[in-house]
């Protein structure tokens, strides 16, 4: 959920949703945030006993209000800033505040689009035919410690990260793997699923087409 694109009937969506199609986390955040997300955070633990993620895309986005922080290191690109700047002027915040801080590695991959990601983080996203580049990323993360590994489309993606990439990550790493950006459609989500993805994250999909959530849950649970 974006604070920016956050409307009070988003929650209220959320809620009449049967428990058994409720999603495992919601993650908070995103590249072009210029409202901070207390409110929204806020928000939604008054009305949902869900667990909340902070996707951050700058330092204005930390929280403590937020339950688990994806410590983000944006492996795929070559911008300092990105890669740890950003991360020493945070940690001394982070380390006063009550969350959960998980380090992960972002893998920024050419799903079709330039997209918001790409171009506020001035990096190039790893060409989707380039799977021998994205596993030497995804294997050098897991080695430098990072636990989770996030391949991300971006927002507004024209089509999904491949399932070969991610067959291919997850041969490689034994940490957990994110699937974001391109996820429309239930088939998409299935193929996420069955390449080896342990978590996928909707977004525009979700709010273009609400009953996806619905969908990826079923699917989850058959797996």
């Amino acid at each position: 959920m974006d604070p920016d694109k956050y409307e009070p009937d988003d929650i209220k969506k959320l809620k009449e949703i049967k428990p058994e199609h409720l999603p495992d986390f919601i993650l908070v955040g995103g590249s072009l945030t210029s409202v901070h997300p207390d409110e929204l955070i806020i928000n939604i633990k008054k009305n949902l006993d869900i667990p909340v993620v902070l996707f951050p895309g700058s330092l204005l986005q930390i929280t403590s209000q937020a339950d688990i922080i994806l410590f983000l290191s944006l492996i795929s690109g070559r911008n300092p800033d990105l890669l740890i700047g950003n991360h020493v002027i945070a940690a001394p915040h982070l380390k006063q505040m009550d969350i959960e801080i998980i380090s992960t590695g972002y893998i920024l991959i050419n799903c079709g689009t330039k997209t918001s990601v790409e171009y506020m983080s001035q990096t190039n996203a790893i060409p989707s035919s380039k799977t021998d580049i994205v596993v030497a990323t995804a294997m050098a993360g897991e080695m430098l410690g990072l636990k989770l590994i996030y391949l991300e489309g971006g927002s507004g993606a024209s089509h999904p990260v491949p399932p070969a990439i991610i067959k291919a990550v997850r041969d490689a790493v034994s940490v957990p793997i994110i699937i974001g950006g391109g996820l429309r459609n239930p088939e998409d989500i299935k193929k996420a699923y069955d390449a080896g993805a342990d978590m996928v994250v909707l977004g525009n999909g979700y709010e273009e087409d609400p009953c996806l959530l619905e969908e990826a849950t079923r699917i989850r649970d058959e797996r």
